[in-house]
């Protein structure tokens, strides 16, 4: 079998097409067979509290696109300028998770750009604890 597998937890809350859903007293797993769905889970999300480095804020930036709370063409003009900014301090391995971010932002693939990005939040955090300049 073929698509996405959601695995929620009791009470997990998850963003489908802009609609709010939320799991009941047990854990749960839904297969999505459609293509094209946005579908963003909770702990997933970021609260605009959140978005307060130059990584999170493109992220947020990724995930309004995704919850439908951004239009996609404007969305993806700021990630990649955002990423384009970041590529000149991330480099290696950190680098090609950036470029992958990029690219996905470019097919609007918004769900890519996150997991791309969340995967650079702890270097983010390190170097950002490095410079003193932790948020």
């Amino acid at each position: 079998m073929t698509g996405l597998v959601l695995k929620l937890k009791p009470h997990e809350k998850v963003l489908v097409n802009g609609v709010l859903l939320q799991n009941g007293d047990r854990a749960a797993r839904i297969r999505v067979r459609s293509s094209n769905v946005s579908i963003l889970r909770s702990r997933d999300a970021l609260s605009p509290q959140e978005a307060n480095t130059p990584l999170t804020r493109i992220y947020y930036i990724a995930q309004l696109a995704m919850a439908g709370q951004a239009e996609p063409d404007e969305a993806m003009r700021q990630v990649r300028d955002g990423i384009d900014q970041l590529s000149e301090i991330f480099t290696g391995h950190s680098a090609q998770e950036l470029d992958r971010a990029r690219r996905a932002a470019g097919e609007e693939k918004f769900f890519l750009v996150m997991r791309a990005l969340r995967k650079l939040f702890p270097v983010e955090r390190a170097m950002l604890a490095r410079r003193g300049g932790a948020p």
